[in-house]
C-alpha cells in the first residue's frame, strides 16, 4: 500500500504541471513575493484554472514567499515554481524581491539565514 501512497504523491505534481519538471522563470527564489492581481473578469477566469492555482491566488491576496506558498500546499518548491509562473504568465500574480533585499540594494544574508533556518525546522 506505500508504494501506492508515493505513486499517487507523485502523479499529482506531474498532472498539475502537464508533465513540467522544471520552471521556465529562474528568478523565483524561495524569498520572491507573491501577491495576486484581480482580473477584470475575475472569478470567471479562475474556474479554468488547477485548484493549486486558485489556492496560489487565495493565499497571495495578502503578500506570501514562494517557501510559503509551497508548505501551505504542501507541494514540491519546484512545483510551486512552476504553478507561479503560470499565473505571472496570465498576468494574474506579480512577483518582487523581498522589502528587505530591495531596501538593501541586494541580498539580506540574516533574512536568508532566517528563511533557511525555518525551512531546516519543518
Amino acid at each position: 500500500m506505500e508504494s501506492d501512497d508515493a505513486e499517487d504523491s507523485l502523479v499529482r505534481p506531474y498532472t498539475i504541471t502537464r508533465g513540467r519538471t522544471a520552471p521556465q522563470r529562474d528568478d523565483l527564489t524561495l524569498i520572491t513575493v507573491v501577491t495576486t492581481v484581480e482580473p477584470g473578469d475575475g472569478r470567471a477566469a479562475a474556474r479554468r484554472l488547477e485548484p493549486e492555482h486558485r489556492a496560489i491566488l487565495d493565499q497571495c491576496r495578502t503578500p506570501a514567499a514562494v517557501a510559503e506558498i509551497a508548505a501551505e500546499l504542501d507541494l514540491p518548491v519546484s512545483v510551486t515554481k512552476i504553478l507561479i509562473g503560470d499565473l505571472v504568465s496570465l498576468g494574474r500574480v506579480t512577483t518582487r524581491p523581498p522589502l528587505a533585499a530591495e531596501q538593501s540594494g541586494g541580498l539580506n544574508v540574516e533574512l536568508l539565514q532566517a528563511v533557511r533556518d525555518g525551512l531546516q525546522r519543518l
